[in-house]
């Protein structure tokens, strides 16, 4: 049986409010509305999503195709960026370059990679520990910590080069079995499933 980790498309994005409230944009609905859309969204028996509000909505979406209810667990939130808040699109992504080229150092006060690796890790493993492995599952969560999980199930160092393309609405597949990578990030409603 198969694992996803999806992460969130598309937000509406506001410098007022904490990056971990932001929502779905109407492009981010409707392309997770078009991946519910999908057969493998139907096959999903277990729905778990980060606690931040652009991932619960990505996951009711699927959810609702599933016929289930999602889960929320500690621990699957993107990494701790709150002490520098906003960032514009240029700024961030450099201070996104320097998280992932030095997974030990802090930038400006970010939770460091290689901490918030150990902690999706756990989180992810806690949950597959305890898990039916006949029961597709999808994760719910967001770009960088996916990236860093990604790089665990490859053993491979962290580095950007496995970041998802594109800024969102990503997944990638891995097996129960063995929890290896077999299936590379793909746009979500694109992926074709099993």
């Amino acid at each position: 049986m198969f694992g996803l980790y999806i992460t969130h498309p598309q937000v509406k994005i506001d410098p007022d409010i904490p990056v971990p409230r932001w929502g779905l944009s109407d492009v981010g609905k409707a392309r997770s509305l078009e991946a519910a859309r999908r057969p493998w969204a139907r096959q999903l028996g277990r729905l778990v999503s980060s606690d931040e509000t652009k991932a619960m909505e990505t996951a009711a979406i699927l959810a609702e195709a599933a016929g289930i209810y999602f889960e929320i667990a500690e621990n699957l939130h993107e990494n701790d960026r709150s002490t520098t808040g906003f960032l514009p699109p240029d700024a961030f992504e450099a201070a996104a370059d320097q998280f992932f080229a030095d997974p030990f150092e802090s930038f400006r006060g970010w939770e460091r990679a290689a901490d918030a690796q150990a902690r999706i890790v756990a989180a992810v493993t806690g949950i597959l520990d305890q898990h039916d492995p006949r029961l597709p599952i999808a994760f719910i969560g967001h770009g960088g910590v996916g990236t860093l999980l990604k790089c665990h199930l490859l053993g491979a160092q962290i580095a950007r080069s496995h970041d998802q393309p594109g800024g969102g609405g990503n997944l990638y597949r891995f097996s129960l079995a063995d929890r290896a990578v077999s299936c590379d990030w793909t746009p979500m409603e694109h992926w074709q499933g099993d």
